[in-house]
C-alpha cells in the first residue's frame, strides 16, 4: 500500500512555485553569499522560516556550505504554527513533495526516534499546512541534490520535550552522518532597534550552543523565537554528536528587506560542528 505524500502547501506563494524559476532563485541566494567555510564537519544548522523574500538571503548563508556535500539522512525540526497539539509530530508519509520534485521520509531513522522519545503524537493534521518544514526543502534539494529526511513538527517546545527530542535524534543518528536543521525565526513585530535587542540575546545564546539559557530566557520573555524549541532540538542533538563548535552566519530582520522599520521580524542562520 503506498504511503501519502504531502504536497506542497505554500508553494507559489512564499517561494516560487516553478521550478525553474525556484531553482534560479535559490542559485542566486547561494552566488551573492560571501566565501568562507566551517573547519569542521557540520552536523546542525539554525535556519528562518519565512517566505524566501524576506528570509531567504540569510537562510541561503547556511545552505550554500551544504553543497557537495551528503548525508546519510536529514532531520528537519520545525514549530507548528497552524495546529495545535501535545508533544512532537513525526510525517510518517512517504515523502513531502516540492516543484524540485519528491523528498522521501527516512521511514527507518523517523521509527528509530519514535521508539526512543516518549513525546510522540500523532498529529499527521499538523504537517499538512505547516511551512516551516517544507520551506527548508527546496534549498536543501538543491544544494545536496537527492537525499531523504526525517519531518519533525513540535507543538510543545519546553525543556523536557526539547531534552527528549534532542536525545532520541541523536541516539537514532550515533553512527551516521546525519544533519539536524532547526527551523527558527526570531522576535516579531517590534521597532527595529528593539528587535535587535532581542534578536542579539537569542544570537548570544547560539554562538555558546546554550539551548537551555535560550529555553529559560524565552520562557522568562527576555528574548524571542518562533521556534526556539527546534533551535534548542539543533543545537542539544548537535552537542549530543559531538558538535564543539558554534558560528552565527548571518542576522538581518526585515526591516533590512522592506525598508519599515517599525514592526519587523527577525532571520538568523546558526551552524553547529565538529572541529577538524
Amino acid at each position: 500500500m503506498l504511503k501519502p505524500i504531502r504536497k506542497p502547501a505554500i508553494a507559489g506563494s512564499w517561494y516560487p512555485g516553478d521550478p525553474v524559476g525556484l531553482r534560479r532563485e535559490i542559485q542566486g541566494f547561494f552566488e551573492r553569499v560571501k566565501k568562507g567555510d566551517i573547519s569542521g564537519q557540520i552536523i546542525g544548522l539554525v535556519v528562518p522560516h519565512a517566505g524566501y523574500v524576506y528570509s531567504g538571503q540569510v537562510a541561503a548563508c547556511g545552505y550554500r556550505l551544504m553543497e557537495r556535500k551528503s548525508y546519510d539522512t536529514v532531520i528537519i525540526a520545525g514549530p507548528s504554527h497552524r495546529y495545535p497539539f501535545r508533544g512532537v509530530s513525526i510525517y510518517e508519509g512517504g515523502a513531502y513533495e516540492t516543484p524540485l520534485g519528491l523528498v522521501p521520509v527516512d521511514e527507518e531513522c523517523a521509527a528509530k526516534i519514535i521508539e526512543k522519545s516518549h513525546t510522540v503524537s500523532q498529529a499527521l493534521m499538523a504537517h499538512q499546512q505547516e511551512h516551516s518544514l517544507e520551506i527548508q526543502l527546496p534549498f536543501l534539494q538543491v544544494a545536496l541534490g537527492d537525499f531523504s529526511f526525517v519531518p519533525i513538527l513540535m507543538g510543545d517546545q519546553d525543556e523536557a520535550t526539547c531534552e527528549d527530542l534532542a536525545a532520541a535524534i541523536a541516539d537514532a543518528g550515533s553512527g551516521r552522518n546525519i544533519l539536524i536543521v532547526g527551523s527558527s525565526d526570531l522576535s516579531h513585530f517590534h521597532a527595529y532597534e528593539r528587535a535587535v535587542a532581542l534578536d542579539g540575546i537569542v544570537l548570544d545564546h547560539m554562538r555558546k550552543m546554550d539551548a537551555r539559557g535560550l529555553l529559560r530566557d524565552m520562557d522568562q520573555g527576555i528574548c524571542e523565537a518562533c521556534g526556539g524549541g527546534p533551535a534548542a532540538v539543533a543545537m542539544m542533538a548537535s552537542r549530543r554528536l559531538g558538535a564543539d563548535g558554534a558560528k552565527v552566519l548571518e542576522y538581518a530582520n526585515s526591516g533590512d528587506v522592506t525598508g519599515d522599520r517599525e514592526r519587523v521580524v527577525g532571520y538568523a542562520t546558526a551552524v553547529f560542528y565538529r572541529s577538524e
